[in-house]
């Protein structure tokens, strides 16, 4: 039973639902089990004062990257460290370090074998602690990691298709410290909403780095398949050390231990391929075995079709998703239908095995102009510096309770970035580019207030827009979008030079904290004049069409520089890539960063967007304080 409340009104004038939700006990669905699956372990901790916020129980992250006629040595100075930790490595049982090292969190072994293993041992107080696990090798600069892809298949009209690895995400699904590896499987028949015909069915696989497959979810034929229908979450949301997996299901959709949730025979696509009846559940399947935990109706429901904005199946089924600290300390589940023209928000928190909801944002309820304004992504951080996390939906932005914070009523676009843009004023900013010819092509405002800095002139359609410090030759952040000219500075919007070559992704790759661009299989370095190539990766393939993102990038293993994820160009595996190049910067691992963390397990969602922590990070910057955090 769910008890809805209607709020008072909220300083933007928005009345929220606020809900206290436990599973609903007149579900529609039912669960065929094959097997007997064992009970959850329910050991959640107490939940620390002092505003401390749940991270992962890291280890290490050794990995060894070959780089000339040596090997560059990295790993994770982790967020319950002090900064100040030195570490001595070990070449086998040979310590190759004259002392501790403090002032990175790299070394270079010139001279070693490509696949000599290494391990790290901190020292505190002069005490030499435990040694780490082995190194990863990336005997080539990237370690190969098999996958095993589903077989072909045919449609009912006849069509046949394969698969090609998607999408990716990492969490710790064993609890073991180690990160394992969530990938999506896209059929070759995968469509836009905007486009019918009838697609494969889409699988959820989860491997370990050695390839070793820990199970596979098969969404079946009631979940369609393309970039807006599945976003999946990998997070250990109830705090047993263990992350979950959750996201939208259907009748039919079997689970890694083969359950079938409500009914295997049901097939709900209309002559056209949509699916537009048929109850829609929301998942949170167990990270170890792919078991279902709990299964509830998903909200909002599509109710009439035509209510979302056509009435041939594009907007009802727009989804978006993400990860929270909505309290501050422990993270929620967020759910999302719809940007176009009604937009519903869902924060859930799964706890005990069960999920509850959290709070509902409806643009229908709330009103004053808050339909219409959701992004193709959406963006999650602390940006009015209260403890908790607020979601950025696009030119609207919901407080942690639901409220609306702020709406600056531009209307819908793809990417949105946010962080602190620009180190000069207090705070977060949030870089946005709009699709409506009749509003700025992007513009750049106080990610508090929602206070638009500066914009750029109306007139087109802008998909694609970055903001980032990739020229070390203007301060703070630069803004561009395929709609503007130029390269912008993040303070002004003035002119700063020539727009980059790409405006799809970033990546930290080199010895310096000025970022990267990333694009296609390619890294390249911004410069004046032009982009000098650092990597072209080989074997690999892009995902996403146009957008030719990687399945994953983002500070995965190593030091606090970003690998990335490519598939294989025969999907046979996963290739990641790792920098090979010294730094004598040290921070913590960005893993133990919330803003950073959420941003990996959201990157996923429809037209991805790379990650970027809660503090400044380029030219000058200064080395955040140790963050506040606690590891189940």
């Amino acid at each position: 039973m769910c008890l809805s409340v209607r709020s008072a009104s909220s300083s933007s004038g928005a009345a929220i639902i606020q809900e206290g939700c436990t599973a609903n006990t007149n579900k529609q669905f039912v669960l065929t089990a094959a097997a007997t699956d064992p009970a959850p372990d329910p050991g959640t901790p107490t939940t620390p004062g002092n505003g401390a916020w749940q991270a992962e129980d890291l280890d290490r992250g050794v990995i060894s990257v070959r780089s000339g006629n040596g090997n560059l040595v990295q790993w994770r100075l982790l967020g319950t460290e002090a900064v100040s930790t030195g570490f001595n490595v070990y070449r086998g049982g040979t310590r190759i370090t004259s002392s501790p090292v403090t002032g990175s969190t790299n070394v270079y072994d010139a001279g070693a074998p490509a696949n000599a293993s290494y391990t790290v041992r901190a020292v505190v107080g002069g005490s030499e602690q435990p040694a780490s696990g082995p190194s990863l090798t990336f005997a080539n600069g990237y370690l190969d990691v098999p996958i095993q892809k589903p077989a072909n298949g045919t449609t009912p009209s006849g069509e046949g298709y394969s698969y090609s690895a998607n999408d990716a995400s990492v969490g710790d699904l064993d609890g073991d410290g180690q990160l394992e590896i969530v990938l999506k499987w896209d059929p070759s028949n995968a469509k836009d909403n905007s486009q019918s015909g009838y697609t494969g069915n889409v699988f959820l696989d989860a491997y370990e780095l050695d390839g070793t497959r820990l199970w596979r979810i098969d969404l079946g034929r009631n979940i369609r398949a393309g970039a807006h229908y599945t976003q999946f979450q990998v997070y250990d949301y109830d705090g047993d050390g263990r992350a979950e997996v959750a996201m939208k299901t259907a009748d039919g959709t079997r689970s890694g231990t083969g359950q079938t949730i409500g009914s295997g025979s049901a097939d709900h696509r209309s002559s056209a391929g949509y699916v537009l009846s048929g109850p829609e559940f929301l998942t949170v399947f167990d990270g170890r075995n792919g078991a279902v935990r709990d299964t509830v109706d998903y909200v909002p429901a599509r109710g009439t079709v035509s209510s979302w904005g056509d009435s041939y199946g594009n907007r009802v089924d727009r989804f978006l998703a993400g990860t929270a600290y909505l309290d501050g300390t422990r993270p929620s589940l967020v759910m999302a239908r719809g940007y176009y023209t009604r937009s519903v928000v869902v924060a859930w928190d799964f706890r005990d095995g069960k999920l509850t909801r959290r709070w509902t944002f409806d643009s229908n309820v709330t009103g004053s102009g808050t339909a219409a304004q959701g992004n193709h992504s959406l963006s999650v951080a602390d940006v009015d510096a209260d403890g908790r996390q607020e979601i950025l939906y696009g030119s609207l932005a919901l407080d942690h309770d639901g409220s609306v914070l702020w709406n600056a009523r531009t209307g819908h676009g793809d990417a949105g970035h946010v962080g602190d843009l620009i180190p000069s004023r207090p705070g977060l900013e949030y870089f946005k580019v709009n699709e409506s010819s009749s509003q700025p092509r992007s513009w750049m405002a106080d990610a508090r207030t929602g206070q638009i800095l500066w914009k750029t002139a109306t007139g087109t359609d802008n998909g694609r827009g970055v903001s980032a410090d990739i020229y070390a030759g203007s301060p703070g952040a630069e803004a561009w979008s395929s709609g503007d000219a130029n390269l912008m500075n993040g303070a002004t919007g003035a002119s700063v030079g020539r727009k980059p070559s790409s405006a799809n992704f970033l990546v930290w790759w080199d010895a310096d904290p000025v970022r990267e661009l990333l694009d296609r299989n390619q890294i390249s370095k911004y410069g004046p004049s032009g982009d000098t190539r650092l990597l072209t990766a080989s074997g690999v393939t892009a995902a996403n069409g146009t957008k030719a993102t990687p399945a994953l990038s983002g500070d995965l293993w190593g030091d606090w520089r970003e690998e990335v994820v490519w598939a294989k160009s025969d999907s046979s595996g996963l290739r990641i890539y790792a920098t090979p190049v010294e730094t004598t910067t040290r921070i913590t691992t960005l893993l133990h960063d919330a803003q950073y963390r959420t941003a990996i397990a959201w990157q996923n969602t429809a037209y991805n967007q790379p990650p970027h922590p809660s503090f400044f990070l380029g030219d000058g910057f200064t080395r955040p304080a140790k963050p506040n955090i606690y590891t189940p």
